[in-house]
């Protein structure tokens, strides 16, 4: 790609990313050209669908997260890279309103072309999982599926005007009901010390 199609390319994802953040993945997307000081016809001759420029749009937070993930394993006790993944993929799923129905179906949907990087996104919070399951501080009778749900269901929270102040405490909830009761106290203390940084 020539760097001048590059630069218009990275432009325009940066703008709908401002305007999905504010309205949500439904957004026009001729609001997103016009927004961007282009003809609709330049942006969709960049991404022929919605589903394109979200793909180029979300892929990257996708990947940064799978690869969060890797990082988390290799440093952190498995109560505190579980709790600290959830907790940065509710924000990555907060920031873009209407993006976690988005990524259910993608998951379910082969023919998405977000389904590749949700699904080993999926993965990898899965093995976090396993690992906080074989360590003893995490409960055995959910899985991946059931993880994925519960960041959903965390992600919404934070989208409810009416919701959104108890969304923290709500994720402290959560995360003890997912950790034993070893690695509810781990969270805690983690969430404390975030709110206090």
């Amino acid at each position: 790609m020539r760097a001048d199609a590059r630069k218009n390319r990275d432009h325009l994802l940066a703008v709908a990313g401002a305007v999905i953040t504010e309205q949500g993945v439904d957004a026009s997307l001729r609001d997103i050209a016009r927004r961007a000081d282009v003809g609709l016809a330049t942006l969709l001759r960049h991404f022929p669908t919605r589903e394109a420029l979200l793909d180029a749009l979300l892929r990257t937070s996708f990947d940064g997260l799978t690869a969060r993930a890797g990082e988390l394993e290799m440093s952190s006790s498995p109560t505190d890279a579980l709790v600290s993944w959830v907790r940065d993929c509710v924000a990555c799923a907060h920031e873009y309103r209407g993006v976690v129905a988005l990524m259910t179906a993608a998951i379910e949907d082969s023919e998405s072309a977000l389904h590749a990087s949700c699904v080993t996104m999926r993965a990898a919070g899965t093995r976090l999982l396993t690992r906080a399951q074989a360590a003893g501080a995490a409960r055995t009778d959910i899985d991946g599926t059931d993880l994925f749900a519960l960041i959903a269901a965390l992600a919404w929270l934070g989208d409810q005007p009416s919701l959104a102040p108890r969304a923290d405490h709500l994720f402290d909830v959560v995360a003890s009901a997912i950790l034993t009761s070893e690695g509810s106290g781990d969270a805690k203390t983690e969430h404390r010390s975030r709110a206090r940084s």
